[in-house]
């Protein structure tokens, strides 16, 4: 009788346990929740050119580690060194915003086009770069290509406001000071 009043007050527990978290699934992302916060290991998706929903990303949010990433271009990027000095080097992982890209466009999507640009039919792409440090911090902020026209300002001002939620970049196992770049695009609507 004792075994079986502990075999239901365990199962009374886990069943409390499993109901605190609750699965959270989007067309971007995929995990549980706890009290409203990321726990465990998340998925984040992408759509490749077909259509076809692949994982970019997974994240661990209770221990907060890249778990898994999408092969990337192995092309060389720019890398602080310990005297301070920029090299180009190839990296085993390089700078990624948690969530991915759609996490990420959803913060690059708030750029006000400017009315001086607007009354100019100034449209582009401005690219601004910045730094990433080995905490995961993005600083240094700056137009790397402009239009003009106030847009290379607004898309400055995303820029700095996206959220500290950066993954170092990485040379084996040790993270490394990296720059990385975004393009802000601005295109006014056909009228």
């Amino acid at each position: 009788m004792k075994q079986l009043l502990f075999s239901l007050l365990l199962l009374l527990s886990c069943t409390v346990v499993a109901s605190a978290q609750k699965l959270r699934k989007t067309e971007w992302e995929s995990g549980m929740l706890e009290k409203g916060e990321k726990v465990g290991v998340w998925e984040y998706y992408a759509h490749t050119r077909d259509g076809s929903q692949v994982i970019t990303q997974k994240y661990d949010h209770t221990t907060k580690k890249l778990v898994f990433f999408r092969p990337f271009d192995d092309i060389p990027y720019a890398v602080q060194g310990p005297g301070g000095q920029w090299t180009r080097q190839h990296l085993t992982q390089p700078v990624f915003f948690i969530g991915g890209d759609a996490a990420l466009a959803s913060y690059m999507a708030k750029l006000n086009y400017p009315a001086a640009a607007q009354e100019k039919n100034i449209q582009g792409r401005v690219v601004v770069s910045f730094v990433v440090d080995t905490l995961g911090r993005a600083a240094e902020h700056k137009v790397l290509v402009g239009i003009g026209g106030g847009c290379d300002e607004e898309a400055l001002r995303v820029c700095r406001n996206i959220p500290q939620q950066w993954i170092p970049a990485r040379i084996g196992s040790r993270a490394v000071v990296a720059q990385h770049e975004l393009p802000f695009t601005f295109r006014l609507a056909a009228r």
